[in-house]
Formats: structure tokens, C-alpha cells, sequence
């Protein structure tokens, strides 16, 4: 029984998208600003599911397809573009040119990273440097957010579904930022056990993310944008 239920908690990558995907399903005219967002879930659904299917079925599948960590390096890359469109697309009128700012400087880094230091491609390990400055410029990305709608004086900052998205992302990122950070030495000391309890954790953090996306795109079809 035990088994079984890790296993269903191990796929909460995969079916943990479901939550906001079957809200949006209810609920598909949502406002343009929301666009990157539906954009991520159904990447990251297809990018979880084959990431998933490799991690549990790898020794029925040819040799050069028995790893998914490109995977997660490439859905890293994709949450991190989509997230960075939804923010620009609100147009706030304060930090924009640190926020171009950062998205540029993050690119720079990441290819100088896969350039010079770490393989894109590696079968062993994911790139821990990636998802940890992935984490950190998307949490920066929240903070400019906050502190944009504290100098507009907005009188009612959770009426939106962007507070609700922005604040998913946040607690995501935060949770896993140390995640991210100390996956890879943790994993060349003992993957087999310390290593899964902290990717459980990313699971997790995960599944808080899927629900406050889920209540943002409730959020965002009621009238007049009240909860």
C-alpha cells in the first residue's frame, strides 16, 4: 500500500497540473496577461509526463532515451521564459528595466554555464545550477512584483489573478531554491536516499504551485476579478 502511494505521490509532477488545467477547462476565457501561464502548464504537462515515463519505464526504452534529466533542465528553461512573459505582460509601471535587465543577465549565465561548466545533455545529473538561478530571478521577479503593486497603492492586492499566480510562484521557488541549490552534492553523496527525500519536497512545493494556479484562473473568470 505504501508503495502504491509513493508512486502516485512520485507522478504528482504529471497529474498535480490537472488542478489548474481542469479550472481552465471550466473556465477558458481568461484575460491575455494569463496567456504564458495556460502556455507552461500544458509544456510542463508534456515535459512531466515524458519525464515520468523515462524515470519508471527506462530499461524498456532504447539506451539514448533511458535519462530525463535534459528534461528537467529544458522545463526549467521553459517555466523561467513563461513566467518572465507573464510578468512583463502586466505591464507595471515600476522595475520594468530591472526586469529586462535580469532576463537578459540570466540568459548570459545560463549559456555560459551549459558553455562552460555543465553539460545540457548530462544522463547522471540535472543541472543544479540552472534550476537554482532559475529559483532565485524568478523569486526576484515576485519581490519587483509586490513591491510594484505597493507603489501603484493598490487598494485591494489579492483581487487579481496575478497576485494569486505571482504568490504560487513565489512559495514554489522559495521552498525549492535550497532544493535546487544542494540537490547535486547531495546526489553524489547518496542518491538513493537523500537526494528523493529532497526532490519530495520539490513534489510538494510543486502541488501548492498547481493549487494556487488553479485558484488564480477561478479567480480571474468570476466578475469584476472579486474573491
Amino acid at each position: 500500500m505504501n508503495s502504491i502511494l509513493q508512486r502516485i505521490y512520485d507522478w504528482s509532477e504529471v497529474w498535480a497540473l490537472l488542478i489548474p488545467l481542469s479550472v481552465l477547462y471550466f473556465h477558458p476565457k481568461q484575460p491575455s496577461y494569463l496567456k504564458p501561464v495556460v502556455l507552461y502548464l500544458w509544456l510542463a504537462l508534456v515535459l512531466n509526463l515524458m519525464a515520468d515515463i523515462i524515470g519508471d519505464f527506462y530499461d524498456h526504452l532504447p539506451l539514448w532515451m533511458q535519462s530525463n534529466t535534459p528534461l528537467y533542465n529544458l522545463h526549467s528553461m521553459v517555466r523561467f521564459a513563461c513566467f518572465a512573459a507573464f510578468f512583463a505582460g502586466l505591464k507595471q509601471p515600476f522595475f520594468s528595466g530591472i526586469r529586462k535587465a535580469l532576463a537578459w543577465i540570466s540568459i548570459l549565465l545560463v549559456l555560459l554555464n551549459f558553455g562552460f561548466n555543465e553539460n545540457f545533455f548530462n544522463t547522471e545529473l540535472l543541472s543544479g545550477n540552472l534550476l537554482t538561478l532559475e529559483a532565485y530571478v524568478l523569486l526576484v521577479y515576485c519581490l519587483l512584483y509586490y513591491l510594484s503593486q505597493l507603489k501603484s497603492d493598490v487598494e485591494n492586492i489579492a483581487s487579481g489573478a496575478d497576485f494569486w499566480i505571482t504568490t504560487g510562484l513565489c512559495v514554489y521557488v522559495v521552498i525549492n531554491f535550497f532544493v535546487f541549490l544542494f540537490y547535486v552534492p547531495m546526489a553524489n553523496v547518496d542518491r538513493g536516499n537523500l537526494a528523493d527525500k529532497m526532490w519530495s519536497v520539490h513534489n510538494l512545493a510543486y502541488i501548492l504551485f498547481c493549487a494556487f494556479l488553479a485558484k488564480a484562473f477561478y479567480v480571474s473568470a468570476r466578475p469584476q476579478f472579486t474573491v
